[in-house]
Order: structure tokens, then sequence, then C-alpha cells
């Protein structure tokens, strides 16, 4: 089998991703790439991988995957039973199988192997983005991934001392949107007083939130704008939504605000029923 992983369950969702699609919204693509950033970049470092270099991201565990030859891994984010390479990267014997668990906090886990996932890249990134349909579709069992050679030394780290993403209420920083002043005083009153409920129809796309209904000041038509990750765009329901890796690249709602994007990734690893709080 040489140097492959094969899968023998997917979980929920597993996908490869990278770092995205940078530099394409002009002509529609969106960037895409791992949905909690800081995780899949701890992963490629702590096994000696490129920065660019594609890692698994598997939702609510539940992925098994088995090695064709001796293999350094290692996962991040958030924490399943059955992963002993944990922030702490480790030999996958060949024939070796290893499986995730459903983690008690947190929803994205990355797995990352030494030489990276080497699937065929569309317009120059492995990502799959689950709102335009580019890149390799979702893991599949019996899914055969090839894998790299190793392109730098193992940077010696036995263990990365990196906390578990909390399973209570997280509060992030939101900065004034473009399009705040369409809503009512009294909703952004309630945009930033309140606590916000991750919904289970949120996704890679965004997060859907629940809470009180925000009002519209402004009622007029709103030609279709730019949007970027983090942005907090208020459609009619007047339930918010935040906006993730697979973000369109416009939209026609008001963005009340945008998450600070080095706030987004954290967003990334909230499941739902898990309350969301912003502050100004």
């Amino acid at each position: 089998m040489g140097r492959t992983l094969t899968v023998r369950a997917p979980g929920p969702l597993a996908t490869v991703q990278d770092r995205g699609r940078p530099g394409l919204a002009a002509v529609g693509v969106g960037r895409s790439g791992a949905a909690d950033r800081a995780s899949a970049a701890l992963a490629n470092r702590l096994v000696g991988n490129s920065p660019d270099a594609a890692v698994l991201e598997v939702t609510l565990g539940g992925l098994a995957v088995r090695a064709g030859a001796d293999l350094v891994v290692v996962t991040t984010g958030a924490r399943c039973p059955g992963g002993t390479v944990h922030c702490a990267p480790g030999l996958l014997r060949a024939g070796a199988t290893l499986a995730l668990g459903t983690p008690a906090a947190g929803l994205r886990t990355y797995l990352a192997v030494r030489g990276g996932v080497t699937v065929d890249p569309v317009l120059g990134s492995r990502s799959t983005d689950v709102l335009s349909g580019l890149g390799p579709p979702p893991l599949r069992a019996g899914d055969v991934l090839p894998v790299g050679s190793p392109g730098a030394p193992l940077p010696g780290v036995d263990v990365a001392p990196v906390a578990d993403p909390p399973s209570g209420s997280v509060t992030v920083r939101l900065l004034p949107g473009p399009r705040a002043d369409w809503l009512t005083p009294a909703s952004l009153e309630a945009l930033a007083a309140s606590p916000w409920t991750v919904t289970a129809e949120s996704n890679r796309v965004g997060l859907r939130l629940d809470g009180p209904r925000l009002e519209r000041r402004v009622r007029d038509e709103l030609p279709s704008e730019g949007l970027v990750r983090g942005a907090l765009q208020v459609p009619p329901s007047g339930a918010p939504v935040l906006f993730l890796a697979d973000a369109p690249v416009t939209g026609g709602y008001p963005v009340a605000g945008y998450v600070a994007d080095a706030d987004v990734d954290r967003c990334a690893q909230l499941r739902p029923g898990q309350l969301l709080r912003f502050r100004g």
C-alpha cells in the first residue's frame, strides 16, 4: 500500500483541508480551507510539514484510518477518545488503525500525517468546499489517500501544551460591520448583550444563531456585497448567521459586524447548543 491512509470509517463528516484558495473571490471562488486554521497549522508544525500541507478535518470524531506504511501522525483541535497522538506526534505502524471517538468538547479535530495528504489539487488547493463543491468530496469508507514524502526534519516536540476547546459559553470580539446602521438601536444592543445559541443547522459555511429577533431599521433592498470569513449577516428572519470557512463571496443581507479574525477559529469549534457572546 505504500505511504497511504485508507479510510475505514469517515464519521459524520471528514474532509481534506489546507489553507484554501486565496485571491479568487473576484471570479466567484471562496477561500475555504481548514475551519480552525490555528489547529490545522499546529498539526502540520508538529509533524514537520509545510504550512501548505493538507490535513484531515474531522467533524465530531468517528474517523478511522489504516496506515499503509509506518507514518508519523498527530491530532489537534477537539480531543477525541482513542486519539493517543493528540498534540503529541507518534508513529502509526503499517497496518495499524487510528480510530477517533466522539470528543467531549469542541467540534473539529485535525489529523496531520508527516508528508501531508497529497490528493490532486483543484485551483491550487486540496480543500473541500462544501458550498461550491470544489475540491475532493467528503471522505468515504474505502478511500485511499496518498501521503507525500517528508520535506523537513521533525521538530522534536513531544507534546504541545494547547488547551482543549471550551464546552461552555464562548465570548468573541465583534467589530462594527458596514451595515450596522441598518439595524434598530435596540437590535444592536441585543446583539451585544444577549447570549446566542448555536443551532443544529450550522456547518462549515456558517453558524446559525438563535436568540432575540433582530429588527431592521432600513428595509430597502441591498445589492450584493463582498463577504469574508467572520461576517455576521442578518437575514429577514432576524436570526444572524456567522460565516465560517466556506462562506459565499457575496451576500445581499446587511452585515452588522465582523468577528475579529483571530477569534473566528474559536467559533469553528462551537457545537450545536453552545452559547456564543459578542463583546465590542
